[in-house]
């Protein structure tokens, strides 16, 4: 009776068992029938890095790209003075976007396989010539930026950079990011080879504000230079210059008398050491000087800003409207030889657009843990995260300041020529209506922004938006961009998405919306040039016997209600003749 009982109760199970088994095997017929087999899970790892250490920085080259030409060769500058051996990649062309595609992921943005591409394309060169796959991946490591983008596959691009690098049979080739947030992750017992110290920071910074206010001077002069070519010969000369004073540019160090027995006190050697150079990059007569002596040089370009230019503000996805090759269609260039003068973002408005999503971030959490404490212990830890937010938020504060301060100080040297610098916050609440800037992603906010701020304070007469083609952050924008458009009518707003191809229809469409800004800039001059009461070559005759007006620092105050140039410069010389 008992062995019934034990059987009955083992049976169900037996059956059971029976089932799934031949449920199996039946499963597994049907899957051969259809050509189905199953295969093992496998879940993605992050391949193991090899090391940049510190012992292979002699033997080592960093490569680098996705900044203007001015911007890297200054980068490579600073980076020498700290002992590196760098080099910036070619500018991306078109090929380089196809092989690009070729070794790496469908779908991607432009911005992706035009800089992988690039890459590969640079070191497909190097084998050619004669080196070894071995000795490039032994003697070459990519440093590129890297952020967790929201809705932008920025955060993506390490992964795709290494696919495609093992594609292309470069398997093993080392890839740094590094972003405003975390900084960059080494790890080595024998010390990092990149140390991401005051002097690396520094010299990254001072050469992409240099940088920066180069760009803008040349594309403020370059469409009104009375003898061709003068712009970029004269900041190609200052660029050497440049890149010979950061060269042997040193941070300030502690190392007198003092600062030797002061180095048994770590901390506040360290204090002095920051506030002197904190000091020296606020104040500091060295950097000024440089400039001043480039200031000098432009200063002999001559202009003549009487040539009726329609404004262009150039926005957009941030790798898109920076480049200036084929991965925007060569827009800029396009647009000076179509008769545009264009106004571009620089870089540092980015950083601080990151700064002020940190420093938002950082009050938001501020005062909120939780650990599964209670009472007075929780009490306590929230205490302690809001006196960490806080000091974090003033930080980032101190370091904002720092680089208005420092961008104005330069930009004073360059006749102020450079624009000032936009207040992220003025831009926040332009586009806060239209677009939540809690969306994370790409440029998010700052499109709307631009576009309204730059319409609403009559700064140009069109805005063109570059992006890659499916950038998602920008699609966005694009589509609330429509509503802003509706309610500005005489806002003229061009998106204009850039991939390995299209270039002649690209042009086409911004020759179209080009053409309606010409005819706004044509029409508010002979508007102006009424209100002086004096024809325009008696202007340009005052202006020949006064040549101080052709100078390029010698430009007109912006008058409220006009945008162009040209129009607010007939005023300011008809202001003078009077």
């Amino acid at each position: 009776m008992a062995e019934t009982k034990s059987f009955n109760k083992v049976l169900p199970i037996l059956m059971e068992d029976d089932i799934r088994t031949r449920l199996a095997e039946e499963r597994l017929r049907l899957e051969k029938d259809i050509g189905i087999f199953d295969k093992k899970m496998e879940y993605f790892k992050r391949p193991v890095e090899l090391p940049f250490t510190r012992r292979q920085r002699e033997n080592t080259t960093i490569l680098f790209g996705g900044l203007t030409l001015k911007h890297e060769q200054l980068i490579i500058a600073a980076f020498d003075a700290l002992g590196y051996h760098t080099q910036n990649l070619p500018m991306p062309d078109v090929s380089a976007c196809q092989i690009g595609k070729e070794y790496g992921n469908n779908g991607q943005c432009n911005p992706t396989y035009f800089t992988v591409g690039n890459l590969v394309q640079y070191l497909q060169k190097l084998e050619h010539d004669g080196m070894t796959k071995k000795e490039i991946i032994d003697n070459h490591i990519l440093l590129t930026a890297g952020n967790a983008c929201g809705t932008c596959r920025f955060a993506m691009y390490e992964a795709e950079y290494r696919l495609a690098l093992k594609n292309a049979g470069f398997d093993g080739f080392r890839v740094y990011t590094f972003n405003l947030v975390g900084g960059l992750v080494q790890k080595s017992d024998d010390g990092p080879g990149l140390e991401m110290n005051l002097e690396f920071f520094l010299g990254m910074i001072n050469a992409i504000v240099i940088g920066d206010l180069l760009n803008e001077t040349g594309y403020k002069i370059r469409p009104y230079e009375i003898h061709a070519g003068e712009t970029d010969r004269v900041l190609e000369q200052c660029v050497f210059e440049l890149q010979q004073f950061l060269r042997r540019y040193r941070t300030f160090h502690f190392d007198g008398p003092v600062g030797r027995r002061m180095t048994k006190f770590k901390t506040i050697h360290s204090v002095v050491r920051y506030a002197g150079e904190f000091y020296r990059q606020l104040f500091g007569r060295d950097i000024y000087s440089i400039m001043q002596k480039c200031g000098k040089l432009i200063s002999q370009i001559q202009v003549d800003r009487t040539r009726v230019k329609p404004t262009v503000k150039v926005t957009g996805e941030f790798w898109a409207h920076l480049t200036e090759g084929d991965g925007n269609f060569n827009m800029f260039r396009f647009l000076e030889r179509e008769g545009a003068q264009v106004i571009i973002e620089p870089v540092v408005s980015l950083i601080q657009h990151m700064m002020r999503q940190i420093k938002d971030e950082t009050r938001e959490r501020s005062g909120v843990e939780f650990d599964g404490k209670t009472g007075f212990r929780a009490a306590v830890g929230r205490l302690r995260s809001y006196i960490r937010g806080q000091k974090k938020i003033f930080l980032l504060y101190l370091a904002d300041r720092a680089l208005v301060r420092k961008w104005n100080y330069l930009r004073r040297a360059l006749g102020n020529l450079p624009h000032a610098l936009l207040d992220q916050y003025e831009l926040l609440e332009l586009a806060h209506d239209h677009y939540n800037s809690k969306a994370r992603g790409g440029e998010s906010h700052l499109e709307i922004a631009k576009n309204i701020y730059y319409h609403k304070n009559h700064l140009c007469h069109m805005v063109l938006s570059l992006k890659p083609f499916g950038c998602m952050p920008s699609s966005q924008s694009d589509g609330v961009q429509a509503a802003v458009v509706n309610r500005y009518k005489d806002m003229i707003f061009l998106p204009i998405e850039t991939a390995g191809e299209g270039e002649i229809n690209a042009h086409s469409r911004v020759q179209m919306a080009l053409g309606e800004a010409k005819a706004k800039a044509k029409e508010e001059f002979a508007v102006v040039l009424a209100k002086t009461k004096r024809p325009l070559d008696e202007i340009q005759s005052f202006m020949d016997g006064h040549p101080e007006f052709k100078e390029p620092y010698r430009e007109a105050p912006h008058y409220h209600g006009i945008s162009g140039t040209s129009a607010n410069f007939i005023r300011y010389v008809a202001e003078h003749m009077h």
